[in-house]
């Protein structure tokens, strides 16, 4: 039998003609954001990098960040030193925000965006958690950051968690969107540059990927080198939803992000893993061009693609813009379960980016929550096609919390079962469900651990 990673589906419903020699190399599995979290990491602002009034800027826009993560996780606040730590607790204190849920870790930092050079963390095949500290050159030595480039170090140290240490490739987590089933897409402009990785083939860069994050495809858009600092992060155009889902924009919108017409066609003609195609859901660009709370005009439109999936949350950037509305209800859509909030962005892109780039994300300890042991052969699934109903059977220990979540092909919930496992199965009613392709998501605890395939026809 194939053996499988709890925490990915990448070996639970893959063919056995998808799992090549370079899925044989991985060692370690990054999961998905919508995975369930322990906690989400951010880097505070200070004003030592651009004058005394960045704070002023952009603090409002951590503080509404945080209010909204932690009732559903921990947020790891890293302030730069002891007094800035005193400064941001009295600031949580003073606009409201609950600390229950909140911690403080104090780090010399140059800036915030701990998406890019913050730790990413990722399962060995024990479910054991390890940081990955990939190199960070200030994205391409546009500005050297020696104080952040430590950060997962850091961390590790606090944690207690080991570090892999791979200084050697150079990798930002904003130029990389993984679909939780093996399949990434990213930009070459932002990765195998020569301003990141001189010395390094794609090929190379590909396999330190593969052997420590668990990516078996890989799309790759050219991008557009130099035209901004990322030189063209996908993050900020392209999103994984789910597995079988892509947020982005629309052709048009693409081309006005500078997306050329190449890379828009590779996009749009992607499969995942197992070479089906992905449905899209498209997200506009704002109406206007975005004007900051203190009156500068940025001079350009911009992308609500930067979101953050939090484990009851999705921070969705605003920018006061008549499409902020509408934005907010597509995603909304896209994520039945969470609670989509708009949080105002105006200033922060003024610096450089959005919510994704100034979120990483902790994954729980599935060790410690007991679910490393799981065998999925305890499920059965069946019939498969389904008619009138779908059972599903299993044997686990009592006293668990299992929900199935059934998505059509185009990614959007229709069905959600739940029941304590003291029973031993569970019937999926498919009435009121069209005959066609369906995903069933499995969660044990409101952990995600399988997607099963089902096809539905109704007579």
């Amino acid at each position: 039998m194939i053996e499988y990673i709890l925490k990915f589906s990448i070996y639970l419903i893959l063919p056995l003609s998808c799992l090549s020699l370079k899925a044989q190399t991985v060692q370690y599995i990054m999961p998905e954001e919508t995975n369930e979290h322990e906690g989400t990491w951010l880097q505070w602002p200070h004003n030592d990098l651009y004058g005394p009034w960045y704070i002023d800027d952009i603090e409002p826009t951590f503080v509404a960040m945080t209010n909204a993560l932690q009732s559903g996780e921990n947020v790891h606040i890293i302030a730069k030193d002891s007094t800035e730590l005193s400064r941001v607790i009295n600031v949580l204190n003073s606009t409201g925000v609950p600390l229950g849920n909140i911690d403080f870790y104090v780090h010399p930092t140059d800036d915030i965006w701990s998406r890019d050079n913050g730790p990413m963390f990722v399962y060995d095949q024990n479910d054991n958690i390890s940081i990955i500290d990939w190199g960070f050159n200030g994205w391409g030595l546009d500005t050297p950051y020696s104080n952040c480039d430590i950060i997962p170090e850091s961390v590790g140290g606090d944690l207690g968690i080991p570090v892999i240490d791979l200084n050697g490739v150079v990798l930002e987590g904003g130029a990389i969107e993984h679909d939780g089933n093996g399949t990434m897409i990213a930009t070459r402009s932002s990765i195998t540059h020569t301003s990141r990785n001189p010395n390094l083939s794609e090929a190379q860069i590909e396999d330190s990927i593969t052997r420590y994050m668990g990516i078996t495809k890989f799309i790759w858009l050219d991008g557009v080198y130099g035209l901004e600092i990322t030189d063209m992060h996908i993050d900020g155009f392209v999103k994984f939803a789910n597995d079988t889902t892509i947020v982005t924009m629309d052709s048009t919108d693409l081309l006005y992000w500078d997306v050329i017409g190449a890379d828009i066609n590779t996009l749009y003609n992607a499969t995942n893993n197992g070479g089906d195609a992905y449905n899209y859901v498209t997200l506009p660009l704002t109406q206007n061009n975005v004007v900051t709370s203190y009156n500068d005009n940025l001079g350009y439109k911009v992308s609500y693609v930067n979101y953050y999936i939090g484990n009851d949350v999705v921070l969705m950037p605003t920018y006061n813009d008549p499409m902020d509305a509408s934005a907010l209800a597509i995603l909304q859509a896209v994520y039945p379960n969470r609670t989509v909030v708009g949080v105002d962005v105006r200033n922060l892109y003024a610096y450089g980016g959005m919510i994704h780039c100034v979120t990483q994300q902790q994954p729980v300890d599935l060790n410690a929550i007991g679910l490393n042991e799981l065998d999925l052969n305890q499920f059965r699934f069946y019939p498969n096609p389904s008619e009138d109903y779908t059972m599903i059977k299993y044997s686990i220990q009592s006293n668990q919390l299992l929900t199935i979540e059934v998505y059509n092909s185009l990614g959007q919930l229709v069905k959600t079962v739940a029941q304590n496992s003291n029973k031993n199965k569970i019937k999926i009613n498919n009435a009121g469900i069209n005959s066609g392709v369906y995903y069933y998501n499995l969660l044990i605890n409101g952990l995600k651990v399988h997607t099963q395939k089902i096809i539905i026809n109704r007579k």
